[in-house]
């Protein structure tokens, strides 16, 4: 059977969350799922089919304070509203359907990155907690995000080890899939200068992230070049946007855009898509 993968990055898996939601319209239910930060934060309202709220949450949030600026960095130490975007809103205002998240019969994985080891690791996210802890562990950016205690072990962004964990569900048996990116077919990673900023924070506390850190975009490419070979070779469909969409972008409009250009990318696509089906 196929899996559904999905890369992260913050605001840009709207897109994803366009195309999942199209994926609902045409009752396509993936029995595995695996992703990264926003990826799989998104990924779980799908796995619970309710349709539309990831785009509600950013509609109704996104330029709420308490959802992102500086007045979190006095209780969260992050300019994100942690216990807002994984507390309040899932469990108050825009209410997460657990119920029917473990209603599904397949298997959900959140990426996250060890602190401790530097490795790769995924996480069951049917055995979420009230708080969302493993979703706010697989969001965790070193330097911008605390990192996440979760059962004994010290999390951060799952991006970071393993951006597009698409080795992951082939090792796991899934020798088809769809693979959703938020970024361009143009696009190739290069080392960012914030994170000789974040190396700086964190290199004394967790010694074995400083190498990731350094070589995370070549990682990166290299896997953007596995899962493009894998298309080619008919086992798997990428869906990407065509243009960039602002990791924070501010506009709704714009977040409105991205997510249409999802869902009608998607549409385009849903023969392809159903042939991963196909034994």
């Amino acid at each position: 059977m196929p899996g559904l993968i999905l890369e992260g990055g913050t605001l840009r898996p709207i897109f994803s969350a366009g195309a999942m939601d199209c994926l609902l319209d045409h009752n396509i239910m993936f029995p595995y799922c695996i992703g990264v930060s926003a990826g799989i934060s998104n990924g779980v309202s799908y796995i619970s089919r309710q349709h539309g709220r990831n785009l509600e949450i950013l509609k109704r949030y996104r330029n709420d304070k308490r959802y992102f600026g500086k007045r979190n960095l006095f209780k969260s130490r992050s300019l994100f509203g942690v216990d807002f975007v994984f507390g309040t809103i899932p469990n108050e205002l825009m209410p997460f359907d657990k119920e029917a998240f473990l209603r599904y019969e397949g298997t959900v994985l959140a990426g996250v990155t060890n602190a401790l080891t530097g490795k790769a690791e995924y996480l069951d996210c049917k055995e979420m907690d009230e708080e969302h802890t493993i979703l706010r562990a697989t969001c965790a950016i070193p330097g911008a995000f605390p990192a996440i205690h979760w059962k004994g072990s010290i999390y951060y962004d799952g991006g970071i080890a393993d951006s597009i964990p698409i080795r992951k569900a082939m090792a796991d048996g899934q020798k088809k899939n769809l693979i959703i990116l938020t970024q361009p077919a143009d696009f190739r990673k290069a080392y960012a200068r914030e994170y000789d900023f974040t190396i700086h924070l964190i290199r004394r506390k967790y010694p074995l992230m400083v190498d990731l850190l350094k070589n995370r975009h070549h990682l990166y490419n290299e896997t953007l070049v596995y899962c493009e070979r894998l298309e080619e070779a008919g086992k798997a469909v990428i869906l990407r946007p065509d243009h960039p969409l602002g990791s924070l972008e501010k506009d709704i409009g714009q977040i409105e855009k991205n997510y249409r250009h999802g869902y009608e990318l998607c549409l385009k696509n849903l023969d392809r898509i159903r042939a991963l089906f196909d034994s």
